[in-house]
């Protein structure tokens, strides 16, 4: 089986090239990324914990789907992509801004990303495929917010960056 390669980029998003997965994390080299945030009716988002068998930030709760784009694919096609092969949902998505972090994840690996959120409506729980996520959860944003506060260290980098920056883009609406 071929490593997934990421599409490495620089501050415009002009793409640069591509590198093995792993490689691109170990070296801490920006690459483009997406997350996808699920809200229901009651306006709740959608939480996974990721998979233990993941190789950076396994166990960990973090938004609905996250991952990246392959060549060629727009971050939009990459989400509604691995919405279903992650989660079991489909649905429509609105990219609703994006911005470029980059964080120690463990292991020697560093996420590095430009990484677009999507915000999506879906009111039945997933069907998760267990070696992307091994739990599931419903939560208010404010009690999301104040368990952060609480307990960082069981959330994904990027999903406390979100949250503490970016939040008023990912409101329920």
């Amino acid at each position: 089986m071929q490593e997934e390669k990421v599409v490495l980029v620089n501050e415009q998003d002009e793409e640069l090239g591509f590198m093995n997965k792993m490689e691109a994390h170990e070296k801490g080299v920006l690459h483009r990324a997406f997350s996808v945030f699920i809200f229901n009716d009651k306006g709740e988002t959608l939480l996974q914990k990721r998979a233990l068998s993941k190789y950076h930030s396994p166990g960990l709760w973090t938004n609905a789907c996250c991952s990246h784009p392959q060549k060629g694919e727009t971050y939009e096609e990459a989400a509604l992509r691995r919405m279903p092969e992650e989660i079991g949902i489909t649905t429509a998505i609105t990219d609703a801004f994006w911005f470029i972090y980059k964080a120690d994840v463990g292991q020697g690996l560093t996420e590095h990303e430009l990484d677009h959120v999507f915000t999506g409506h879906y009111n039945e729980n997933p069907k998760l495929n267990p070696g992307e996520a091994s739990d599931w959860k419903w939560m208010q944003t404010e009690a999301v917010k104040k368990d952060i506060h609480l307990h960082p260290e069981i959330y994904t980098e990027w999903f406390k960056i979100i949250f503490n920056k970016y939040d008023e883009y990912i409101q329920f609406k």
